[in-house]
């Protein structure tokens, strides 16, 4: 089995204090056959907080200076471990908030690979933050709805590679919250993001972190990776989200299943913004 792992972080993101080398020495350890580092970078805040005046929409401010510091240190490193598949991505948080700021990261020839993540929707927290227990589930629908379309934007857009976690809005429901919305009442508007994915070339990942917090399922689940896989989609990455050096590659034999299940045979991976194949 090639395992690839092309969703992870280091020091070079907000939440995470893994050390970049040693992220890559693990990698290596693992024998991965492909491994991404993909630090955050949220389109919407991407400047000092200042810049945004009083805000309680993100705790988190300038990330500039983390996305150039993430993607230097990778391009530099790439020449040091010349032997092995270190990849330079980045994880475009929120591109169609910042639309201006998706094109400069898009435009940066150091980036072999492009993750599009959608952490939050206008005038809302991240999901991470939001406090569901006081939400009616009226309320938790129609935040629902308001993420799906603004998944669907962003597939439209297409400006990326891979579409990141697209169930993460039931990270934290479930986890923290035990609420259990049921997706199947926005299944059109998810394939019609995934026609408008396999239009542009594009691929989803399969994001295996759910596995290890506690949610009990890759991101998403067989159900919707069959469905991008019958509508006609042939890329597919699997990354762990790794946001310590142990994490890496976890869980990611389960979310290659999950792929081979729902009709998969090939895995990709980017470079130099090309997709490129592996057999599962």
């Amino acid at each position: 089995m090639n395992i690839i792992d092309c969703h992870t972080h280091t020091q070079f993101s907000m939440d995470s204090d893994a050390d970049i080398e040693k992220c890559i020495e693990q990698a290596v350890k693992l024998n991965l056959s492909a491994y991404a580092i993909t630090d955050h970078c949220e389109c919407n805040w991407w400047y000092p907080k200042e810049y945004y005046a009083d805000t309680d929409l993100s705790e988190d401010f300038n990330y500039q200076a983390d996305f150039e510091n993430s993607v230097s240190a990778v391009t530099k490193l790439k020449e040091k471990y010349k032997n092995f598949n270190l990849l330079c991505g980045v994880e475009m948080g929120q591109a169609m908030l910042a639309p201006d700021i998706a094109e400069k990261i898009i435009s940066d020839s150091r980036l072999d690979f492009i993750i599009g993540s959608v952490h939050q929707i206008k005038n809302e927290k991240d999901f991470y933050y939001i406090e569901y227990n006081k939400m009616s589930m009226n309320e938790i629908y129609n935040l629902l709805e308001r993420y799906f379309i603004e998944i669907y934007n962003l597939c439209k857009w297409g400006k990326f590679d891979i579409l990141g976690h697209i169930t993460y809005c039931l990270r934290y429901m479930k986890c923290r919250h035990n609420i259990n919305p049921d997706l199947s009442r926005f299944d059109d508007i998810i394939s019609e993001s995934f026609r408008e994915l396999i239009r542009n070339g594009k691929g989803i990942e399969i994001n295996t972190s759910g596995i290890r917090q506690g949610f009990g399922e890759c991101f998403p689940d067989l159900k919707y990776t069959k469905m991008f896989h019958d509508l006609g989609g042939e890329i597919i990455s699997t990354g762990s989200d790794a946001h310590t050096v142990e994490d890496i590659g976890k869980n990611i034999p389960e979310g290659i299943k999950t792929a081979y299940d729902a009709g998969f045979r090939r895995l990709c991976f980017f470079r130099n913004r090309r997709p490129e194949f592996t057999d599962i």
